[in-house]
């Protein structure tokens, strides 16, 4: 025993001096990793964590520390790699992993770290919930992702955001508990309002539909109309799962298709083979000629539809487009006034005859002025009628009564940007150059990247070089 304990001393020496450099050489690197994160160098620091996991492998919190810096610094690859590589992580460094994953278009690998972390610490973390619900829309699995965020708000109610994605998920997955969650979004930030109040409408005339495939073509129709596509082409390919038969469910899968970069002429035909008498159906095939630009074929649907439905003021406005379209004005006009006095105390009709004379300078002052002016009686407390009235004005070279009438419109709303279009093009006409030039730059700095911001700026480039 005696001569066992200097041998296991001389040992142990011998170790310490040849662990010495290594834990030397860590401190080193730690003391630097923690230098370039002070400093913003953050891949600097992965690099110094990396080494030291290395050497210290049984550190696993060195690896994560590694992948999370390589993050910071924006080396996806890098981050994926090292958290991969690490034995054990926290909460932060699975959800770290999902967002690396995540970035680069790895939307299985994502998820999968994700739900890892959950499983891990018992799925009470909103972030790794949030991270899942964003893999899960990106897969397109909006079952997955209306569950993930059914979660992530449980934990978390405060983001409008948030909220309202689950109200329109859950619009064609859970339809009797989508607007609460709407409601709540648009009262958390009263941007989601406008959506909010479309999909009330939505949902409760869906409510009204005796079957299935009809409730979720109407709660479609409305994800449609807020923009939301990908979500309504779900809504409709479940329609035409519970009811094959149905003619409008094929037809707005076309429509959905075509929003989302793809053809949708399969469902049109199939839809219109189910049912040639659907003025919907008809409707919707004429949409897909115009976007072709085929006016004839388009013209031919339209008036398809108009006949089905001769009482509808939307299929009759559809059909004065068609034929405007294809260059036939007469019976344009006809059917825009058609429309018109099938809803006269509807602004939206008078609106599109008022805008369909005065951009084709088609009998403006007999029939374009008065429908501008019924449209300002229906809405007299909106810029816009203002507008469409001086716009009209205008167009019969009235510049007077046009001056006079934007210049109410701007007194109603200063920062409306078509009437500024609109009185600066008056005032080049009147020859007031300077106070054309004022409203044609306020129209292209209030809305730069819309069509009166890119006419303002064209005028400017024209007028004033």
């Amino acid at each position: 025993m005696r001569s066992f304990l200097p041998r296991l001393l001389i040992l142990l020496a011998v170790i310490g001096l040849i662990a010495a450099p290594v834990f030397f050489t860590v401190e080193a690197d730690m003391r630097r990793a923690d230098s370039t994160l002070a400093a913003g160098r953050p891949l600097e620091a992965a690099a110094a964590l990396e080494h030291a996991a290395t050497l210290l492998f049984w550190r696993a919190d060195l690896m994560e520390r590694a992948g999370r810096a390589a993050l910071a610094g924006g080396d996806l690859a890098a981050a994926t790699r090292l958290l991969g590589q690490a034995d054990h992580l926290s909460v932060d460094g699975w959800s770290d992993l999902g967002a690396a994953t995540y970035q680069l278009g790895q939307f299985d690998e994502s998820a999968r770290a994700l739900q890892r972390g959950l499983d891990t610490y018992g799925g009470a973390n909103a972030s790794l919930y949030r991270g899942l619900a964003l893999a899960r829309n990106a897969q397109g699995d909006f079952e997955g992702e209306t569950e993930a965020m059914r979660r992530y708000v449980a934990l978390d109610g405060t983001q409008a955001a948030a909220r309202h994605r689950l109200g329109l998920l859950l619009s064609v997955f859970d339809p009797d508990h989508a607007l609460p969650e709407l409601m709540a979004s648009a009262k958390l930030d009263e941007a989601y309002d406008p959506a909010a109040q479309s999909m009330r409408s939505a949902l409760n005339l869906a409510s009204l539909e005796s079957d299935e495939a009809s409730r979720l073509v109407v709660i479609g129709r409305g994800l449609g109309l807020v923009r939301e596509w990908a979500l309504a082409r779900e809504a409709f390919q479940r329609a035409a799962s519970a009811d094959a038969e149905n003619a409008e469910a094929w037809a707005w899968l076309g429509e959905a298709n075509q929003h989302l970069g793809q053809d949708g002429s399969g469902e049109l035909r199939r839809a219109e083979a189910l049912d040639p008498f659907s003025a919907n159906v008809r409707a919707l095939s004429g949409l897909y000629w115009k976007r072709r630009n085929d006016p004839q074929k388009a013209l031919a649907q339209f008036q398809w539809a108009a006949a089905i439905q001769p009482k509808n003021p939307a299929f009759q406005a559809a059909l004065g487009e068609a034929y405007a379209f294809a260059g036939d004005l007469p019976p344009a006009l006809a059917a825009y006034q058609r429309a018109a006095e099938l809803a006269p105390a509807d602004a939206t009709y008078w609106r599109t005859l008022a805008t369909f004379s005065g951009q084709y300078f088609f009998r403006v002052e007999e029939v374009g002025i008065p429908a501008a002016q019924q449209v300002l009686e229906l809405r007299p407390d909106e810029a816009a009628s203002f507008d469409l009235l001086g716009w009209t004005y205008l167009a019969a070279n009235v510049t007077g009564l046009a001056e006079g009438n934007l210049l109410a419109a701007l007194r109603l709303d200063p920062d409306y940007a078509p009437a500024h279009l609109h009185l600066g093009i008056t005032y080049l006409q009147m020859n007031k150059l300077d106070a054309a030039r004022e409203h044609l730059l306020l129209a292209q700095s209030l809305d730069p990247e819309g069509a009166e911001g890119r006419a303002a700026a064209q005028l400017l480039a024209l007028y004033f070089p």
